[in-house]
């Protein structure tokens, strides 16, 4: 497998609607984004990987097929994935395999999502209707009939966490990790929700969404797009002379899918109290790049709940599980901890646009580390039933 390096990233804003846009101008826009900051053309690119989770969003159900022109990969490979709130990392972790197995040497990443252009007639509200289009995520035969919903299925793994570790992942700490995201969401110029001020005192004095989640700790929808580039070393080496950037290598790459059925079997089931996929995901990287959690000094991991966030820290290893609460009581994430966490605010301030969050995620890893002058991140992404879908990646700035 030859080595692969993020060259170029592009965003446009996170908002709660882009009356303006279509889906297809937002992807042009971080598309021309991406390539601007990378200090390369259009016609460098040898293909492209889109990142789009739902069809009902955009209207259509081949919502690629008119976006390959627009952004100017006319008669070039180009795919689409779909793999629910991990689309953003299964994306990226096809763009990799497009370029570490010599396919091709310079590939455009892309996420983009509409949303809110659902709307519900008779709740005279888009939520109802965005709510309804992610349900047909679910097995339609069962749990669709029951009324599940993303909400709903983050909770189950959340009680279960509860129940196994008693005393464990409190409210109160929950909730300082949402206080924390907001401070760091500040320095975000792209969040969708830039200027606000949360507190953990808010967090615990608003209402529950659903048993076991407040609406405080939960992402936000959101519409936007991210663009990355991709190049292996023929690629910087055919491109020298026009780049921009300093390119972040990707050391380790690593997906896994857990059982979509619950039961106590993990070889034929989901483990209700954990989300081993993301044990497994970040193990597997982190050997990949030869590295311990202990080397990795910014993470920036998908929080669709922060329970759920702070559940995937100790699945990485970040705590012991049934130690979570650890993060907060002795400062592991918190400022001037050893570990920056979803510096850019996440998906909870930030906002997720589920197609290209993850990527969001690394657009925010690479401007911290070259900031910060970092060595070593972390992206993650989590999506599906139960959290069933993971994916991580590492990524190594060389001095």
């Amino acid at each position: 497998m030859r080595e692969v390096a993020v060259i170029g990233s592009g965003m446009t804003h996170c908002k709660s609607r882009w009356l303006s846009k279509t889906y297809l101008e937002l992807a042009q826009l971080a598309t021309k984004n991406a390539i601007e900051d990378a200090g390369i053309d259009v016609s460098d690119l040898d293909g492209g990987v889109a990142g789009i989770y739902n069809d009902i969003f955009e209207f259509m159900a081949i919502p690629e097929s008119p976006l390959q022109g627009i952004v100017g990969l006319a008669n070039k490979g180009f795919s689409r994935v779909t793999s629910g709130g991990a689309t953003g990392i299964y994306t990226m972790y096809n763009a990799y395999n497009w370029v570490a197995s010599g396919m091709h040497d310079v590939v455009l990443v892309l996420g983009v999502e509409k949303a809110l252009d659902c709307y519900d007639f008779e709740a005279e509200s888009p939520t109802p209707a965005v709510v309804q289009t992610i349900a047909y995520s679910w097995d339609p035969w069962f749990e669709r009939q029951i009324g599940n919903h993303a909400s709903s299925s983050y909770a189950q793994v959340i009680a279960a966490y509860r129940d196994e570790h008693d005393g464990d992942l409190t409210e109160e700490a929950s909730a300082k990790v949402v206080e924390l995201l907001c401070q760091q969401a500040q320095n975000n110029p792209y969040a969708q929700r830039l200027g606000e001020a949360v507190s953990a005192e808010q967090v615990l004095d608003s209402r529950y969404v659903i048993d076991q989640i407040r609406i405080l700790e939960t992402c936000v929808y959101t519409e936007g797009a991210c663009a990355l580039i991709f190049a292996s070393k023929k690629g910087l080496a055919r491109l020298a002379g026009k780049m921009k950037q300093e390119p972040i290598w990707i050391t380790g790459a690593a997906c896994a899918n857990e059982p979509y059925f619950v039961g106590k079997d993990p070889k034929r089931h989901k483990v209700l109290h954990r989300i081993q996929s993301d044990e497994i995901v970040a193990r597997e990287a982190l050997k990949q790049a030869r590295l311990t959690v202990d080397d990795i000094q910014v993470m920036e991991l998908h929080d669709a709940f922060v329970p759920q966030l702070m559940i995937t820290l100790a699945e990485m290893g970040v705590v012991p599980l049934g130690r979570a609460n650890d993060l907060v009581n002795e400062g592991i994430i918190m400022p001037g901890g050893k570990l920056l966490l979803n510096p850019c605010g996440g998906l909870v301030f930030s906002g997720h646009f589920v197609g290209g969050s993850n990527m969001m995620s690394t657009w925010s890893i690479m401007r911290e580390m070259k900031d910060r002058d970092l060595e070593h991140g972390l992206v993650h992404g989590t999506g599906a039933s139960l959290s069933m879908f993971g994916g991580a990646m590492i990524f190594e700035r060389r001095r």
